[in-house]
């Protein structure tokens, strides 16, 4: 298995455990208890998913302004958290292939392995949204196309 695969039924796991209770305060329990990539990419993508949910409450125009202003700094921390667990994850990248020579012509093509799968975890998160607004019940035939 490709690793963005691995790392996409990883996310998947993650979101839909979320969405069980689908409450930013409910306890994170990781499944993954060793301290190896697993653990890392489920940890990753749980914080991406409870700041999806913050900014959804954020966006209520009724949301009360004290309420509001903790609610920015929850998201202030999550941005926080997200990024060291970035460094965290491409920690491990380096870790894994300290021992590549790089050739002389090498180019860099991306940021670091690690955002990229920050971008991969986000994008799981919007096709989770999607699909769930798609198959309202509700939901006109122009918007589930």
């Amino acid at each position: 298995m490709e690793f963005s695969a691995f790392a996409n039924k990883i996310f998947k796991e993650s979101i839909d455990r979320y969405h069980v209770k689908n409450d930013v305060y409910q306890t994170f329990v990781n499944p993954y208890a060793n301290d190896d990539i697993t653990k890392l990419l489920y940890q990753k993508n749980w914080i991406d998913t409870v700041q999806w949910h913050y900014e959804d409450l954020i966006r209520d125009p009724e949301i009360d302004p004290v309420e509001a202003l903790k609610l920015k700094r929850k998201i202030d921390a999550s941005n926080q958290e997200r990024t060291d667990k970035v460094e965290e994850i491409d920690a491990y990248f380096l870790d894994q292939y300290r021992n590549v020579d790089i050739k002389d012509d090498a180019t860099i093509n991306t940021e670091s392995p690690a955002w990229a799968f920050d971008r991969l975890s986000i994008l799981a998160l919007k096709i989770y949204h999607m699909r769930e607004e798609a198959d309202r019940k509700d939901a006109s035939k122009a918007h589930r196309l």
